[in-house]
Parts: structure tokens; C-alpha cells; sequence
């Protein structure tokens, strides 16, 4: 599937040619365990192996999917989509910081708290990749009055960003996280569990 230029910070890719093939695209929830697992095996390991081996045959697209059985998926998703606005660089380093962290946003550290306190964490966990905190916030805030027009249910400046990324997820059907999609099919083979060495034989064996 194409990349809204938009959330071009999804995508990890180094020295691509109009040529390239392959595209390896990862549903991943910031809030699901096994999303967390499968990232930072990605990042840790495979992403240096791509950098190394196969940079001119394959990207890898970070695609965001929120599951709204996770009351703070949209919320930490909504964060990442302040990152790719601001600065789509950050967005990897961000993500990675963000799985680090995953627990302080699951269910019991998030109840007691409003959505803009949850915001502000999140506004300043991106600062400590570099984001400007205050920027990051100003994008994600909830306003506590009614719009110009009497509206009471207005969102924030990243809403219309959520609404594009939900769309596109809900065209191929992606349910489950992690799901990884290989050139726009979905790759089963590939599971949370899949090691360093264990990417590393199956990107040997599919990238030509």
C-alpha cells in the first residue's frame, strides 16, 4: 500500500532506488506486549542488518494501529502522529522510546489520570528524543471550551491524521498486532517471537 506523504516518518529505508521491490510493513500497537516484543528485535537487530545487507531492496513501513480494547492505544498513537508532523525523523527513536515505556501507559497507570496528563507524559517522553515538548503537547491537547462554531467534540490537531491512518488499516483488514504484510500480502510465516537470526534467514531467503 502507498505511504501518505504525510506519515513518510513511518518508513525505514536507506539508499532506495525507484527500483526496489520489496516492502515489509508492520502493524504494531504501542500498547500490545507482543508489538513491543516484535520492535524491538526490528530495531535493535534487524533494522542495522538491513542498513548492512539489503539497503537498496527493501523498506520497512511502521503502519499504527490502534486497538480501541486499549483505552490509551489512541492516545499513544496520537502522540506518534504529533511526532511524524513535527519532525518524521524522530519518529523511529520516538517509537522506540514509546515501547520502552509501553507499561506506563497500559490500563492501571493511565485510569487516574485525565487525557491531557496522559498527553503531557507523552509530550515530554518526546522531548527526550530531541522533540520540542511544548510543540508536542500544543498538537495533542484537548481544548476544555467549545469551538467557535459550538462544537463540543472537536479533537485535537492530529485527529484528522488518526482518521487517515485507521482508514487505510481498515482496507487491508488488519486485525490482530503484530501482523506484518510482505510486498502487500500478509506474511504469517513471521511471528512476535522471531529472533535476529531468525529474521535475518527469512530476509536472506526473500530478498532478491
Amino acid at each position: 500500500m502507498a505511504l501518505a506523504p504525510r506519515f513518510a516518518g513511518q518508513a525505514y529505508s536507506v539508499g532506495l532506488s525507484p527500483k526496489t521491490v520489496h516492502t515489509v510493513e508492520l502493524y504494531l500497537d504501542y500498547v500490545c506486549p507482543f508489538s513491543a516484543k516484535m520492535f524491538n528485535t526490528l530495531h535493535q537487530s534487524v533494522l542495522p542488518l538491513v542498513t548492512e545487507k539489503y539497503a537498496s531492496k527493501v523498506q520497512f513501513i511502521f503502519r499504527q494501529q490502534i486497538q480501541p480494547w486499549h483505552p490509551s492505544s489512541t492516545l499513544v498513537h496520537e502522540a506518534g502522529a504529533a511526532v511524524l508532523r513535527l519532525s518524521p525523523d524522530k519518529f523511529w527513536p520516538f517509537s522506540a522510546a514509546l515501547f520502552e515505556h509501553q507499561k506506563e501507559y497500559f490500563d492501571v497507570n493511565v485510569v487516574h489520570e485525565s487525557r491531557n496528563e496522559t498527553y503531557k507524559r507523552l509530550a515530554k517522553l518526546a522531548g527526550s528524543v530531541g522533540m520540542d515538548e511544548s510543540k508536542v503537547f500544543g498538537l495533542l491537547e484537548i481544548s476544555d471550551k467549545p469551538g467557535d462554531d459550538g462544537s463540543l467534540n472537536q479533537g485535537n490537531q492530529v485527529t484528522d491524521d488518526v482518521k487517515l491512518m485507521v482508514k487505510a488499516n481498515r482496507r487491508v483488514g488488519v486485525h490482530v498486532t503484530p501482523t506484518v504484510l510482505f510486498n502487500g500480502i500478509e506474511e504469517g510465516s513471521i511471528s512476535s517471537g522471531f529472533t535476529g537470526e531468525q529474521w535475518d534467514e527469512w530476509l536472506e531467503k526473500n530478498i532478491k
